[in-house]
């Protein structure tokens, strides 16, 4: 997914999963004074985690191709 990064391929692929990952987390997570969840906050997360989730299975553990 990250060609451009040339030999620091795995190490962008390591900051951007890092960075998505909690972002999915924080989003799917997130709970207000009154317990409720957030709609846009959830959207994000869940999207973060589709991101987090491809970029771990089709660059660092290459299982598949999407």
């Amino acid at each position: 997914m990250f060609d451009f990064a040339g030999r620091a391929e795995s190490l962008v692929d390591l900051v951007f999963l890092v960075v998505t990952g909690f972002i999915a987390w924080h989003g799917i997570r997130y709970r207000d004074a009154e317990g409720r969840t957030d709609f846009v906050r959830l959207l994000f997360g869940c999207i973060a985690a589709v991101f987090f989730v491809m970029v771990l299975l089709q660059d660092v553990l290459q299982v598949t191709r999407f």
